[in-house]
């Protein structure tokens, strides 16, 4: 990631389109469009970006309503504002930001074209509904111990709580 600017939209500007760049561009003023490049993309705080944005690498500090993908990664600094969904292989939010969306963690580009195929995930087994599956899985359990709902008293004080009976709860992983 390059430190120098590449180009600079400053506070009070307003662009609507698409943007594509190499190295990095910083956003201050109005965005609403698309971004597109491998490079690096800063939002800064107080910006207002309405777009859909694909890029390497991105960094918000300001307002984004719109999905970002990043082939890289994508980095949420206070007091970034951001109504959309993720799609990268490296996430960092700070705290005090907002996020409302959803995030998918992907394989980052330098991994994608060098990795061998691979196998698809086996399939999930289908979960048996209905009550001889039910009894079948029950039966191989052990016994779980029963809640007595009636109260219970103590050295003559009344808890109101319900009692358990002895033994351990069962549980497999």
């Amino acid at each position: 990631m390059a430190n120098e600017l590449n180009a600079l939209l400053g506070k009070g500007s307003d662009f609507q389109g698409k943007l594509t760049f190499e190295g990095s561009v910083r956003i201050d003023g109005r965005f609403t469009g698309e971004i597109l490049t491998d490079g690096h993309l800063i939002i800064g705080e107080g910006a207002q970006v309405q777009a859909e944005i694909r890029v390497g690498t991105v960094q918000i500090y300001g307002n984004v309503t719109g999905n970002v993908t990043a082939n890289d990664g994508v980095e949420l600094h206070a007091p970034a504002s951001l109504r959309g969904n993720i799609a990268s292989p490296a996430l960092h939010i700070d705290k005090g930001v907002f996020f409302d969306g959803a995030c998918q963690m992907t394989t980052p580009k330098d991994d994608r074209n060098s990795a061998a195929p691979q196998r698809p995930a086996p399939a999930p087994r289908p979960i048996a509904m209905g009550a001889a599956p039910m009894a079948a899985a029950m039966s191989q359990s052990q016994p779980v111990p029963t809640i007595s709902s009636s109260p219970v008293r103590q050295s003559g004080v009344f808890t109101g709580e319900p009692t358990r009976s002895s033994g351990e709860l069962p549980h497999k992983f």
